[in-house]
């Protein structure tokens, strides 16, 4: 064998080697990222759906002691519904990135509920909901449950696709209720049955979902309305719909205020929640005037604030028809009117009033008032007498009038006050009480005062149903968001402004809808026609068929009668063909780009890398072999 044939055959044997080394190679570098670099991603999803919040990461900062979380699936319910297996790829990997976070501190068991298995029995024991899958009566699970190492216990019942876009929310507030069992104390005051309990003629009535909402987050006290002293274990006050309240109330709140305290208030000229049931007297007023101009700002009496650039779109009956209007009224407000600039307002999208009031700052104030939601520029303050009884929405917005200003719908206020009572207690006539006085704040204040109390009911902000036997908030707006924002920002705590609505992770893809619709527009005429004549011969035939079965017990059919039948059968069958055709159209370029999206995804890049190698190992033969010298 020639030299130049020994060169040859080692180079081919050096070649398949490092072909084989290469694979391996590839192989060891693809296990060895897939474990070494799981927390690091790279995610181009529109919003940013499979990026944790900054939020949710302080909140794992908080994560100083284990955290076991036992995600249940049972394989079963996958395989019936794909919707849920897909969600629980979503639900796995978000947690798998909270384990990673927390260097193992959160650690993720994974199990798969069988029926009647032990994982069954756990589930159960947790007390996750499981729902039927068949005649059987097996059930399927897909619930989580964690504890942390004091044996405190945090459950999602049932992940439900429908709250998809609430995933971290949920999460993250389970994780912080482990990590942080001691929560911040929200003193709840209100003259409306918002902290529930048993009500005449009512019986007992559940917290409306707001406070359910609040709960999650903080320790929530209801404070009695008449309650003369309010306890120093409550961080923040939150105020509802102050209507009447006694003098002790009022000094209880403007001491609570001077001793340092924060304070979240909801004030409204025409609460509809407190709306007579009968008669034209008009929604409820609150009275906390005098409190409020100690603080620098005033709730515009008598005034509502109407708008044209956010007003709703709601079902108004004329005479007998049902019209749809603009209700100047009920506000629906977006991201253009909150000031972004605020934390209190980070993230928000959307946020509903109804007969919301106007807030004014008051002349030569010390404390400084900042906007949070404003009105767009083109509204006008509404007589509060005109939502008495059956408001006329058409009227409203046939007589608004316009103004070239926005009207503050919810402020911020800061900055040190005098008390409201300068004569020191209003029930201290012999002087006892006076030493504990406080005439001026300890510290600046912090409160942020929202002229609507109509936000925080159900109506406006969410959608509540009954899965399974147990309530489930649907929110179509952030209102709780807005006041969860604002009570964590009062607080002075880690920050949990970004743990709201997220993208959901089944999103439409643009290109897909677009083709769609170009198809529709080329086919849908023609698809229509076919239908049409389709429904016409169906309905000849069916004629003919009730002839022949009216006849078949009398005398026989006719040829020509049963030759139509025949011909009816036939065209039909050719009509159904067609369409099908049409409707095979419909889905071809959509079926196109189908395949090259998995081709893309799946064949690819490993075409392009063993094409890359083979090039790479042909440069490096022709270039040696341009140098070998044949020998004998």
């Amino acid at each position: 064998m020639t030299t130049k044939n020994k060169s040859a055959a080692h180079r081919h044997k050096l070649t398949a080697i490092a072909v084989a080394l290469g694979a391996l190679l590839f192989l060891a570098i693809n296990v060895f990222s897939n474990n070494s670099f799981r927390a690091l991603q790279v995610d181009l999803t529109e919003g940013s759906l499979y990026t944790l919040s900054d939020g949710t990461r302080k909140v794992l900062e908080k994560v100083d002691e284990p955290i076991t979380a036992r995600l249940y699936f049972s394989g079963i319910l996958g395989e019936q519904s794909p919707p849920h297996a897909r969600y629980y790829e979503r639900v796995r990997e978000l947690l798998e990135q909270y384990s990673n976070l927390t260097e193992g501190r959160f650690r993720l068991q994974v199990f798969n509920p069988e029926p009647f298995s032990d994982d069954e029995d756990s589930a159960v024991s947790y007390g996750l909901t499981g729902i039927p899958l068949n005649e059987s009566g097996d059930l399927g699970y897909f619930g989580l449950a964690a504890s942390n190492s004091t044996d405190d216990n945090e459950t999602v019942a049932f992940f439900t696709p429908e709250r998809e876009a609430f995933l971290e929310y949920d999460l993250t507030k389970l994780v912080l209720a482990l990590a942080s069992p001691k929560k911040t104390v929200v003193g709840v005051l209100s003259t409306l049955p918002i902290n529930g309990g048993f009500l005449p003629g009512a019986g007992q009535r559940p917290r409306w979902s707001v406070i359910e909402q609040i709960n999650e987050f903080f320790e929530v006290q209801p404070v009695a309305p008449d309650v003369p002293v309010i306890d120093d274990d409550v961080s923040i006050l939150m105020v509802v719909h102050p209507k009447a309240l006694p003098k002790k109330t009022q000094y209880a709140i403007d001491q609570f205020v001077m001793r340092g305290g924060k304070v979240l208030a909801f004030v409204d000229p025409a609460a509809e929640v407190d709306k007579p049931p009968r008669g034209q007297q008009p929604p409820g007023r609150s009275d906390l005037a005098d409190i409020l101009k100690t603080w620098g700002l005033e709730l515009r009496q008598g005034r509502v604030a109407g708008d044209l650039d956010t007003a709703r779109r709601v079902n108004v009956r004329v005479g007998a028809q049902v019209a749809i209007a603009d209700y100047v009224g009920w506000l629906t407000l977006r991201t253009g009117n909150f000031d972004r600039d605020d934390a209190a307002m980070a993230d928000l999208q959307m946020i509903n009033m109804g007969t919301a009031g106007i807030l004014d700052v008051v002349k030569d104030a010390g404390t400084q008032m900042t906007p949070l939601i404003r009105t767009g520029m083109r509204s006008m303050a509404i007589d509060a007498a005109r939502f008495a009884g059956q408001p006329d929405v058409i009227g409203m917005f046939r007589n608004f009038k316009a103004g070239s200003e926005p009207l503050t719908l919810a402020a911020r206020v800061t900055g040190p006050v005098k008390t409201a009572f300068p004569d020191g207690p209003p029930d201290d006539k012999d002087g006892k009480l006076k030493p504990k006085h406080l005439a001026q704040s300890k510290s600046d204040l912090q409160a942020i005062v929202i002229a609507d109390v109509d936000m925080l009911h159900d109506q406006l902000w969410a959608d509540v149903q009954d899965l399974l036997g147990k309530r489930m908030v649907v929110p179509f707006a952030n209102n709780t968001d807005f006041i969860i924002n604002a009570l964590e920002n009062l607080s002075g705590g880690a920050s949990l402004n970004e743990l709201r609505g997220r993208t959901i992770s089944s999103r439409p893809f643009h290109l897909v809808r677009e083709i769609r619709q170009a198809a529709e527009r080329r086919f849908r005429a023609k698809e229509e026609e076919l239908q049409k004549e389709l429904d016409t011969v169906r309905g000849e035939l069916n004629k003919l068929i009730r002839r022949e079965n009216i006849q078949s017990g009398e005398l026989i059919l006719k040829p020509e009668d049963r030759a139509k039948i025949d011909n009816a059968r036939t065209q039909m069958v050719a009509i159904r063909k067609e369409l099908r055709g049409v409707q095979h159209e419909l889905r071809k370029d959509i079926d196109t780009l189908d395949s090259w999206l998995k081709f893309f995804n799946i064949a690819a890049i490993p075409l392009l890398l063993g094409l890359g190698t083979l090039l790479f190992v042909l440069v490096r033969r022709l270039r040696r072999s341009g140098g070998v010298v044949e020998t004998s």
